[in-house]
This record gives structure tokens, sequence and C-alpha cells, in this order.
């Protein structure tokens, strides 16, 4: 049950959009829609919705999606984002990524594949907002992780991560020193991506630590094998 989520699609073809909408509504979803980025973002800083689909190019504005998803992180860490379009190059889902996307995806996607998408994005919020436990608070030497928060805190200041970054960094601190394939990641995450785009995730991650810490080396890269948490010595 979505029990009336909120979920804002930016799609500037309109049949597109109703189509993504009229089968968003048949799970239960209230949906709104939007044809460009002027008009997504003035609803937006009225009322963020519970979740955001976003094209990249919303008619003559051709990366207005990047830009609406930038503007959007400013508003929201944790809003759920997902690019649907279809740009589909490596260049242009590293660059979704980059600006904290929570997931990529292209038009050729099934409607049922994307509710489900849409679904396992609304699973790990509600995870995040529920889990209780020993695990619900982690410390790593410096590093100080809340589940209940969703806060990742380094040396004492925190670090800004999407709902999939903080997952992979809760993959990796509950188990220092223990190898966490990507596909583990995935699991753990909740995504199903290729390995290029756990990749790009956990480039982000380091890169949002190194701003804070231009020492931190506490993600270690085991070739063929996948990563883990290095605790400070």
């Amino acid at each position: 049950m979505s029990m009336q989520r909120r979920v804002a699609i930016v799609e500037d073809e309109a049949a597109i959009r109703h189509n993504y909408e009229d089968a968003l509504r048949r799970y239960g979803y209230d949906v709104h829609g939007y044809g460009d980025r002027p008009s997504a973002l003035d609803a937006f800083r009225r009322r963020l919705p519970d979740l955001v689909i976003i094209d990249v190019g919303l008619g003559q504005d051709v990366e207005g999606g990047y830009e609406l998803c930038r503007e959007l992180r400013a508003m929201s860490r944790s809003l759920p984002i997902i690019f649907l379009t279809a740009r589909d190059s490596d260049f242009d889902v590293i660059s979704g990524l980059r600006l904290g996307a929570d997931d990529y995806l292209t038009k050729d996607i099934s409607l049922p594949h994307l509710v489900t998408r849409v679904a396992a994005l609304f699973r790990r919020v509600e995870a995040l907002s529920g889990q209780v436990g020993e695990e619900s608070a982690l410390e790593r030497g410096p590093l100080k992780l809340s589940v209940e928060r969703m806060e990742v805190h380094w040396n004492g200041t925190r670090i800004p991560l999407t709902v999939t970054e903080f997952w992979i960094v809760h993959s990796l601190v509950r188990r220092p020193g223990h190898v966490r394939s990507r596909q583990q990641l995935m699991d753990d995450a909740n995504v199903v991506v290729d390995d290029q785009t756990i990749t790009s995730h956990v480039k982000r991650i380091r890169r949002k630590f190194v701003a804070i810490d231009p020492a931190f080396d506490h993600i270690d890269t085991r070739y063929g094998a996948g990563y883990c948490w290095t605790p400070p010595a």
C-alpha cells in the first residue's frame, strides 16, 4: 500500500506524462504532473512531494532536469529522486547520480518496472524511519551514524548523503574490515543497478567525506571483490 504518498512527475511530453500518472495512480499514489521546470519548482517550493520523477530534457530546457535535481537537493537531501529519460549515455547517468539522484532509468522501462522501482525507494524511506535496535546508531571512531535521523557525521560535521548513499555507508560501516560486494551493496540499498552505478555512488560518497576531511581514506576498494570500511588506526 502506498498510503497516498505524493509523487511528482516532471515530463514535458504530455502523453508520456499521463501514462506514468495513470500507472502510478492505479497503485494508489497521489500523482501530480508538471510539463516544465518553472511550474514544478513553484509547486515544490510550496510543498515538497514524497518522491520526484524527472526527465533530463524539458522542452527547450535541454538539461532542465539536472538543474531541477540540483535545486531539489538544496531543499532536501533525503527526498527520493528518480531520473526517467531517453538519454542513456554513461555521461548522462553519471551526471544524474553526481547531482544526487537515487535512481536513473531510461524510458524503455516498462510501466510495471517503473512502479516497482518507485515502491523500492519508498521501502527504503520507511526502513530508515522505522528501523530500531542496536544498529539504529553506529559509532566508528570519528564516524557517527543515526538511522532514525538518517544522518552521518564525521568529526562532528554532517555528511549530506542521499537515501541511496546513506544505505551504502550503513552497509559498509556495520562490518568494518569486511568486504561488501557490489551486489551486497545493491541488496542493502534496495536498488537494482549495474556495477558501474554502484561504483559511481561510492566515488561520490568518498568525495563528500574528503570535502570535510581531506585525509579521509576509510572506504577501501578491493578490486574484483567490492568495498570495505577500514577503521581508523
